[in-house]
Order: structure tokens, then sequence, then C-alpha cells
């Protein structure tokens, strides 16, 4: 479905090496801004207490806060559990506190606002369970990003591939690093929006380099140089890109600002991966793609070999 057509190609393999400066010092900033300040983990990853109270009424999620940040816990992950009147509570490790007497404050303090509240369960998540999550998270990242690899070579050809993966992690560690950068808390849910920017991306990719081969494969682009076939590959899903992203960029935005807190890192980094895969489909793996040397014969190798068969019969 097409809103509307560009008749001329954009040149954007002209600036192809401006954008791979810009894309690297990005890079570079995030990846300093990790190693210098690292990772705001949440109480998922770092350990804590969680509690699950309930309520009479629906419970207002702003008060419970507030009344975490007289506790000292600004930090605090509040949200609906199940009802709107069972909340979960998720408490980072405090010294000095152990999580039963942790509770007994929580509770005094809640109970100052609301005399219904009562505990339904109370837990202490170590911080060996964060470390085996992060570790399997970030197994998680490279067992997809090895089989985003794998299906791009055997889709397409081994350059693809290379210039995918590049791709995804230029996506994968500025999303981290923004994070990073402005210390905002890094859970579970925001690692869930990593891997899913990750096959969001991948599906950008595709479509750019499937017109790529449609291109190589015409009669129309048969001495056209590659950097135009590429040009007219990513100028011709233009329509498409727009109007899927935008879309999606509308859904996610509307969880990024009516969501609440429990949606607000998630949809965040969401947002981020979706403006980065967008633009690293185009302009980072599009001109790695061109500068490891893709050309026709690569993409007509299944016809050049019937063509020799032919010949021998």
């Amino acid at each position: 479905m097409e809103f509307f057509r560009i008749k001329r190609d954009i040149p954007f393999m002209r600036y192809a090496l401006i954008f791979n400066v810009i894309s690297i010092v990005t890079f570079l900033v995030a990846v300093g801004s990790l190693a210098i300040r690292g990772l705001n983990l949440g109480v998922d990853f770092t350990g804590g207490t969680v509690m699950e109270v309930t309520y009479a009424q629906p419970a207002h999620l702003d008060e419970i806060r507030e009344s975490m940040a007289k506790l000292g816990f600004t930090e605090a992950s509040v949200q609906n559990f199940g009802t709107s009147r069972d909340v979960l509570i998720r408490l980072p490790v405090k010294q000095g506190l152990t999580s039963a007497k942790l509770s007994e404050l929580v509770m005094q303090e809640l109970r100052k606002e609301d005399k219904t509240v009562e505990v339904k369960r109370v837990e202490f998540v170590g911080p060996q369970v964060g470390r085996e999550l992060l570790e399997n998270g970030a197994m998680a990242l490279l067992f997809v990003s090895l089989g985003i690899v794998a299906y791009l070579a055997i889709r397409f050809e081994w350059k693809f591939g290379v210039a995918t993966i590049i791709a995804n992690l230029h996506d994968t560690v500025i999303i981290v690093g923004f994070f990073s950068l402005f210390q905002w808390e890094f859970s579970l849910p925001v690692l869930a929006a990593v891997l899913a920017i990750l096959g969001y991306s991948v599906n950008e990719s595709v479509v750019v380099f499937d017109r790529v081969r449609e291109n190589f494969r015409s009669r129309r682009f048969r001495h056209t140089p590659v950097p135009q076939i590429i040009d007219a590959a990513i100028t011709s899903t233009m329509s498409r890109t727009i109007i899927t992203h935008a879309c999606t960029q509308m859904m996610v935005c509307a969880m990024l600002i009516f969501g609440g807190e429990a949606l607000f890192y998630f949809s965040l980094a969401l947002t981020i991966g979706i403006l980065f895969g967008i633009y690293s489909s185009v302009l980072v793996a599009a001109p790695i793609v061109m500068w490891l040397g893709v050309s026709r014969e690569d993409m007509i190798k299944p016809d050049a070999d019937k063509k020799a068969a032919g010949a021998a019969v």
C-alpha cells in the first residue's frame, strides 16, 4: 500500500560515509558510557524485596509511590498486579533491613493513607537470581543475533547477514547506551524491548534487501552502478517504511505517555529502538553491503548455474 510515491531516487549512498561516521561516534559514546557509568539495574537484576498488597478499592499508585519515597525508596517499582486493587511493589536491597522488617515499615506507611491495605506475600529476590537473569538475557541476545546472520545468509547472501548483524549491534548498543548515559532503570521489560527491536530492525532490513535483490535481477538495472541500485531499492520502500513505522511509533508513544510508570521505560526503549532501527537499516546496513562488494553476480548465481548446465547438455 502506498499513499504517495517518490518519483526520483534519493541518493542515500552518496552520504553513506558521513552517516556512518556519525554512527561510529554515537556507538563509541554509548560504549564509553557503559564502560564508565554502567547500567542502573533494576530490582529484577540486583535483588531486593517484592511485596504484593491488596486494597478494598482501586489503589492509587501515585500515593503509594509517594509513600515509598518517604521511606527513602525513590526508585521503587509500583504497579498493578492482576486487578486495580492488587499492587506489586519492588524495593531494592537496603543495608541493615531484612525483608520482614522492611515489609513492616512499608505496611505502616501504607496504612497511614488507607487502613484497608493488606499484605498478600513478601519475597526476597537474591542478587544471584539477578545475575542469572542478566546472563540469560545476554545469551538470548547472542543466539538471536546468530540466528539472524544464518537466516539472511541463507535467504540472501553472507554479505547481507554481516551487514545486518553490524546494524543490529549498533541498535542494541545505542539503546543500552541511552539507559547508561541517563541512568534510566534497566529492567526485564527493557531487556524484552531490546529483543523486540532486534526482530523489528531485521524486518526492515529484509524488506530493503529483498528490493535490492530484485533490482539486481531486473533488466532495467543491468548496467546501473551498485550505489544507484541500492538508492532505488531504499526509495521504492520509503512509502511502506513511513506508513509502517509511523503507525508503530504512534502506538508506542501512546504507551509512553499514557501507560504509566510500569510501561514507561519499556515504551521508551521501543521508541529509541524504532527510530534507530529505521536509521540503521537504511544508513548503516545498506552502505556496509555496498562496501563489502555486493554485485549482480551474487544475486544471479542460480540462473548462471542453470545456463551453465544447459550449455553442458
